[in-house]
């Protein structure tokens, strides 16, 4: 079936709203993460031995803020987009992450793979993310060896500083790993 340029428009759109919010989360840019986001947003997080679940925006950006912060580094790739627009102003995606997440307060190095599933409405005549969630298909933690050089830390610059962080363990339920 032949779409419109509307529609292949709007897939477009849904992309780069996606590629935004990996490059936003990577480089603590919270003015871009600000505008990504509908005010009702619901995230449900699953990683090996962590669950992240809330709801709304100003949740969304006091998680952000706090987890990717000047004591990490992070990078984000999210591939193969599988967007279905179900209404005018609606539309359903699911991405495959990888990521790599170093964590250099506690000292550990996690990567691996999450399948994404995103719900997006269109608020003003722009695509927003309404709720996300993903579940982990890969998640390995190891501890960083004490060889590891960092030779570049944008977040350092960019993200929150221990003295600016706020508590947001009410966000995540952690689990014992066997």
């Amino acid at each position: 079936m032949a779409m419109t340029l509307q529609q292949l428009t709007d897939l477009e759109e849904i992309r780069m709203l996606k590629h935004r919010y990996f490059r936003g989360i990577d480089t603590a840019d919270m003015a871009l993460l600000e505008g990504l986001f509908t005010d009702d947003i619901a995230v449900d997080y699953r990683g090996g031995a962590y669950r992240v679940t809330f709801s709304g925006k100003a949740e969304m950006m006091t998680f952000l803020a706090n987890s990717f912060h000047s004591g990490a580094l992070a990078m984000h790739h999210g591939h193969s987009p599988e967007i279905t627009l179900t209404g005018d102003n609606s539309a359903e995606g699911v991405w495959y992450l990888e990521d790599i997440f170093i964590d250099l307060e506690r000292g550990d190095h996690t990567f691996g793979s999450a399948i994404y599933r995103d719900r997006y409405r269109r608020e003003g005549g722009q695509w927003k993310v309404a709720s996300t969630e993903y579940d982990r298909v890969i998640e390995v933690v190891q501890p960083i060896g004490p060889d590891t050089r960092i030779t570049e830390h944008m977040l350092a610059r960019t993200g929150l500083k221990p003295a600016e962080r706020t508590d947001i363990t009410h966000l995540i339920q952690w689990d014992e790993v066997a």
